[in-house]
C-alpha cells in the first residue's frame, strides 16, 4: 500500500465516522419521546367547537387564534403554568407553534398553510416505540460538493405544494446554490433555515420512489455574508416527517429542484410508515397503518 492510498483510506474512514456520529445524533432527535414519530393524528381547527379524539376540551379557532374550553376536571400545562377553563392561545404565525402538556403526552398547536392545526404526541405511540432507524447510503466524500450561493437582488416568494392535499407553503427564497456534478451544472433553489446563515433545499432525484422517499428529501446548507462559497453535502440529505407519517404537512420541492441525476447519498425510504384516514375533522391512523 502506498502512503497516498493509506492517507486516502484514513480520510475516508474519518469521513465515515464523522457522518456516523452525525446520523446517530439525528436519529436520536427524530426518536424523541415527543418528536414527530410520536404524532398520533392531525386535526384542523375551525370556528366550530370540536372535541378532538384523545384530547381534553373543546377546540376552535378564529381571528384571535386557537381557543380551548376545558371541562372542570381537565387542565393543560403551558410553559410551566397550569391552565384550566377557557384559554385563548392568541394568533399563531405561519410555521410556528405552541406545545401544551396533558396527562398522556403533549399537544402541538400550530399554523400550517394558513390553517390552525392540532397534533397530539404520545411517547407510547406504537410507531415510535417500534422505530429502529432509517437506512442510508454509505458516506462518500464525493457527494460533499463545493458550491456557490447566488443571491437574488431581493428575496422571492416561492409557493410550493404540501404532503397534504389542498395545502400550500410559501417561502421567501434568498437565492440558489449552484454546483457541478460531472459535466452537468445543477441549481437548487434554497429556503431560509431557522438559524442565521442556514438554508435548506428540498429536492427529488432519479432515486426518488426507487431507493429514496418519493416526495422529497432535504439537505441543509450553511452560508455566510462574507463569501458565496459553500458546500452541498448530499450525505446529509434527510427525510422529512412526511416520509414517516400522513400526519405531516411537509413542503414539496419547487419544480426547479427536481434533479435528473441519481443522488446515491443520504437517507433512504423508511421501512415503515403511519398511514392516515382522512375524516372531516382531520387525519387519524388507518386500521391498516404500519404503526
Amino acid at each position: 500500500m502506498t502512503l497516498q492510498s493509506e492517507a486516502s483510506r484514513s480520510t475516508q474512514t474519518s469521513f465515515a465516522q464523522e457522518w456516523d456520529e452525525w446520523h446517530r445524533a439525528h436519529e436520536k432527535r427524530r426518536a424523541d419521546p415527543h418528536g414527530f414519530l410520536a404524532v398520533t393524528g392531525l386535526f384542523w381547527l375551525s370556528e366550530e367547537k370540536t372535541a378532538v379524539p384523545g384530547l381534553p376540551g373543546l377546540w376552535s379557532t378564529g381571528a384571535e387564534g386557537p381557543v380551548v374550553e376545558l371541562a372542570e376536571d381537565d387542565v393543560l400545562l403551558l410553559g410551566g403554568t397550569v391552565i384550566s377553563g377557557t384559554h385563548r392561545f392568541g394568533p399563531i404565525a405561519e410555521r410556528d407553534g405552541i406545545t401544551a402538556g396533558f396527562d398522556e403526552g403533549v399537544i402541538e398547536i400550530a399554523k400550517r398553510g394558513g390553517r390552525d392545526i392540532l397534533r397530539p404526541r404520545r411517547a407510547d405511540f406504537p410507531f415510535l416505540r417500534s422505530y429502529t432507524g432509517t437506512a442510508a447510503y454509505p458516506a462518500d466524500p464525493r457527494w460533499r460538493i463545493p458550491a456557490r450561493f447566488v443571491r437574488f437582488i431581493a428575496p422571492r416568494a416561492i409557493e410550493v405544494g404540501a404532503a397534504v392535499d389542498a395545502l400550500a407553503h410559501v417561502y421567501e427564497s434568498p437565492g440558489y446554490v449552484e454546483f457541478e456534478i460531472g459535466d452537468e451544472t445543477i441549481r437548487l433553489l434554497a429556503f431560509p433555515g431557522h438559524a442565521p446563515g442556514s438554508l435548506f433545499a428540498l429536492f427529488t432525484d432519479a432515486t426518488s420512489g426507487v431507493t429514496t422517499y418519493a416526495a422529497n428529501r432535504m439537505v441543509a446548507i450553511e452560508v455566510s455574508e462574507d463569501s458565496d462559497e459553500t458546500v452541498v453535502d448530499f450525505n446529509r440529505a434527510v427525510n422529512l416527517p412526511c416520509a414517516y407519517t400522513d400526519f405531516a404537512t411537509c413542503p414539496l420541492p419547487p419544480a426547479e429542484n427536481h434533479l435528473r441525476i441519481a443522488v446515491t447519498a443520504g437517507e433512504k425510504t423508511p421501512s415503515a410508515r403511519v398511514e392516515g384516514l382522512v375524516s372531516a375533522a382531520g387525519i387519524v391512523p388507518a386500521a391498516s397503518s404500519s404503526a
